[in-house]
């Protein structure tokens, strides 16, 4: 069996890969983080080691330990705990923010790449063995945009690159040709619930990858919390790149989208 080494972060994505590369045939070795990754992933791996935030350098260790040479990075660590005392007590980890230029997700994550490299480690896309959860293009929901929508929904995409190739975020929020809102570290379901009570309903999420995107990290999600978001808001429409974005729960989101008459469309 081929061994696999996943850094696991938060949310379903860790697990979705974990279930689709054990389908594969694949033996996965994990390193879990303590208060970001979820429990239930003990159950789709073959061995798990669960970290502390302050005791994450240790993974290269562990891998080399564990004869894993490919490895593979799906979910994140919530943004907030950069900020957190749980940084001062790892010397190696204040080391490695410190050196870095700046703490923007492309610098932060390809610092680990390299650290990875270093260690004679190989970092996989985090698509592989995922690629059906892609949806390529076109309306995904019963419903299409209107015309509007549609005219929010380019007016978006620009921007949303912009913002993109800056790396502040992915995801900026629309209505009536007036941007609500961007996308920081707070993250897209934070953003979605922000632009909600400044739009106060009928605005467009658009979502993009990176116009330089590495898919080895930070690739662009949505799914099912994504939508639950958006009728809480109640938004009109969710875009996102199409082939490039990882949907979650795609058939369950997309009935509820169905049901709360919101339109999801891949571009």
């Amino acid at each position: 069996m081929e061994k696999i080494g996943l850094i696991a972060g938060n949310r379903k994505f860790p697990l979705l890969f974990a279930a689709s590369a054990r389908k594969k045939g694949c033996c996965i070795i994990a390193v879990a983080i303590k208060g970001d990754t979820s429990p239930k992933l003990k159950n789709l791996v073959d061995k798990i080691y669960w970290l502390k935030l302050a005791d994450f350098p240790k993974m290269f260790n562990i891998f080399r330990a564990e004869g894993v040479n490919d490895v593979v990075m799906a979910g994140q660590v919530n943004p907030g705990r950069l900020f957190s005392g749980e940084i001062n007590k790892s010397e190696e980890l204040k080391q490695i923010l410190a050196s870095l230029k700046d703490k923007r997700a492309d610098t932060l994550f390809g610092a680990v790449a390299q650290r990875l490299e270093e260690a004679g480690l190989n970092l996989l896309d985090s698509t592989t063995f995922i690629d059906e959860h892609l949806p390529k293009k076109g309306t995904l929901t019963k419903g299409e945009p209107g015309f509007d929508t549609w005219e929010d929904i380019y007016f978006g995409l620009g921007l949303a690159k912009a913002v993109a190739n800056l790396d502040i975020g992915q995801t900026v929020a629309v209505k009536s040709k007036a941007i609500v809102a961007v996308e920081a570290l707070e993250g897209t379901d934070n953003l979605i619930r922000r632009a909600g009570k400044i739009s106060r309903g009928g605005m467009v999420i658009v979502k993009v990858s990176k116009p330089k995107q590495d898919m080895r990290f930070d690739i662009p999600v949505v799914g099912l919390n994504t939508v639950k978001n958006l009728v809480k808001a109640r938004a009109a429409c969710l875009a996102f790149e199409a082939g490039k974005t990882l949907f979650i729960d795609k058939e369950e989101s997309i009935r509820l989208a169905d049901k709360k008459g919101i339109s999801i469309v891949a571009v």
